[in-house]
C-alpha cells in the first residue's frame, strides 16, 4: 500500500494528505500524513508528548516544509514546533513560522504550537 491512492483511501477521520517526501543520505522515501488537531502554549517536551499519544509524531524541519508548501491554509499564521534539536545546542529545537514559512530555533521551554504527523513508508517502485 504505497502508492499515491492507496494512501489517500487509507487516511482516518480528520487526517489530510501532505505529500510524499523524499529520502534523503539513504533514507526511504515516505508519503506523509497530516493528524487532526493542534496544541497551543506547550513547551517542546509537552508538544513531543502530545504528538507521540496522538499516534504520531511531531514533524522535522523537511516535513514542515513540505506542509508549509502543501497545506499552508491548515496552520494558524504562528510558529510551530518541530522534532529536531539543534546539533550544536541540544537545548535548542527547531520550528517553522507559518507566517513567514522561516524556521528559526526556540530554548525548549518556549511555550509553542504544534500539529502531529505520520508517516508511511513508500517503495515508490523500488
Amino acid at each position: 500500500m504505497s502508492s499515491h491512492h492507496a494512501i489517500r483511501q487509507a487516511l482516518q477521520d480528520g487526517e489530510t494528505y501532505a505529500g510524499l517526501l523524499l529520502g534523503k543520505n539513504g533514507a526511504p522515501d515516505h508519503h506523509l500524513i497530516l493528524l487532526a488537531g493542534d496544541i497551543d502554549d506547550v513547551t517542546w517536551s509537552a508538544a513531543r508528548s502530545w504528538a507521540l499519544g496522538a499516534g504520531g509524531d511531531l514533524p522535522n524541519r523537511r516535513e514542515l516544509s513540505l506542509l508549509h508548501a502543501n497545506l499552508k491554509e491548515m496552520f494558524l499564521r504562528v510558529w510551530y514546533w518541530s522534532a529536531e534539536q539543534s546539533e550544536v545546542r541540544s537545548q535548542l529545537v527547531w520550528g517553522q513560522n507559518f507566517s513567514s514559512g522561516i524556521q528559526t530555533m526556540y530554548g525548549r521551554q518556549f511555550h509553542g504550537r504544534a500539529r502531529a504527523v505520520r508517516r508511511v513508508p513508500c517503495d515508490c517502485g523500488a
